[in-house]
């Protein structure tokens, strides 16, 4: 089956079922604790709302944007290539909270011209924001400097514990976890980008691989202004999560991966590891995506998000999107690959963010 007929062949299945079928995505509760179904819009609303506190029930509390810094951006270093300028900047995302990125600025004949952006959220690794630069020891990893390349500004931040962070101290600051850590840096990273004169602010979109995926997933959950989200490689239900053998043991069980210090502590410590008990899936998290532009890449072979629970989960997720009349805007690809963005997909990935935008990009190929 090829790609196309497999993504018609998803919604064809889910169309036969109704939205009262769907389990706990088209009930939202009354303040009373009962349950009523989504018929409306604004039913709707007030499901997306709950969604995003059971997430908020995990990962803590998204702080408040108001009475916050001036961005003190300082440029560390900057490097020319053929068609745009790679910075190295630190700017302030709160008081004492300072984040370090790359900024890539197409070069341009006309400076009055707005271009789309990308926030290019990095893998795990040491190397942190460089994994997307083109400096992973694996392939297939450099979105941001492939996307700049298309002509897009991006801004690629390190994941606090990796890159320039990684001493992040996770004991001494104001988070719940480090996701929602990563989640507030990364909407100061769309703050950023839309008060630059050069970005158009209603073309702002968010890509990323692995670890990259999920924080794509969750930033595009609570940021309505990332008007497309490409997760590569970054999700499954809970209950089809596994990391292999070695990695269970390791971190205590099948869902222990997400309860490190760097991910959601809360997991283990106040959910004691039952996913039943989890306040968020991420059937969830992609529906509170509806009707903004979703793609996924995940393969068949990827031993940490088995692809049954992304067919499950997309399946559920797709009531939404249909409910909204918006379809077409909920895209999977299945590769015959392993935990990786072929060049194949990556290449469709992109495709799909320039038909969003309306964006021409540059006549280049990906290496």
């Amino acid at each position: 089956m090829t790609a196309f007929a497999a993504i018609i062949f998803l919604f064809a299945a889910s169309c036969e079922n109704h939205p009262e079928d769907t389990g706990g995505l088209f009930y939202y509760s009354e303040s009373d604790g009962s349950k009523e179904k989504v018929k409306t819009t604004a039913d709707w609303e007030k499901k997306r709302q709950q969604i995003l506190e059971g997430m908020e029930e995990a990962m803590g509390e998204l702080p408040s944007f108001s009475d916050l810094p001036v961005f003190n951006l300082k440029i560390q270093d900057s490097v020319k290539e053929g068609l745009y300028m790679r910075y190295t900047i630190h700017f302030s995302v709160a008081e004492d909270e300072t984040l370090p990125a790359y900024l890539y600025v197409p070069h341009k004949a006309d400076i009055e011209r707005k271009f789309p952006a990308i926030l290019a959220l990095h893998g795990t690794g040491e190397l942190g924001k460089q994994l997307v630069d083109g400096k992973s020891p694996q392939a297939n990893r450099a979105l941001a400097k492939e996307l700049a390349e298309r002509g897009y500004v991006v801004i690629a931040p390190d994941y606090p514990s990796m890159g320039e962070l990684l001493d992040y101290n996770f004991e001494t600051d104001r988070y719940v976890s480090a996701t929602m850590k990563a989640i507030f840096n990364h909407m100061r990273c769309v703050d950023l980008l839309q008060s630059r004169p050069d970005v158009d602010p209603e073309r702002i979109g968010v890509i990323g691989h692995s670890l990259g995926g999920h924080n794509a997933m969750f930033v595009g959950a609570f940021d309505p202004r990332l008007k497309v989200i490409v997760a590569s490689c970054g999700w499954t239900l809970m209950d089809y999560y596994d990391i292999g053998e070695e990695g269970s043991k390791k971190y205590g069980g099948r869902l222990g991966p997400w309860a490190q210090d760097r991910y959601m502590p809360s997991l283990r410590d106040k959910y004691e590891l039952d996913g039943d008990r989890f306040p968020f899936d991420f059937d969830g998290v992609i529906a509170a995506l509806a009707p903004r532009h979703f793609f996924s890449n995940s393969p068949v072979n990827d031993s940490n998000f088995d692809v049954d629970g992304v067919r499950e989960g997309l399946a559920t997720a797709s009531e939404v999107y249909r409910f909204m009349g918006a379809e077409k805007n909920l895209q999977v690809r299945y590769p015959d690959a392993g935990h990786d963005f072929p060049k194949e997909v990556r290449s469709e990935a992109y495709r799909f963010i320039d038909t969003v935008f309306g964006h021409r990009p540059n006549d280049q190929e990906i290496e």
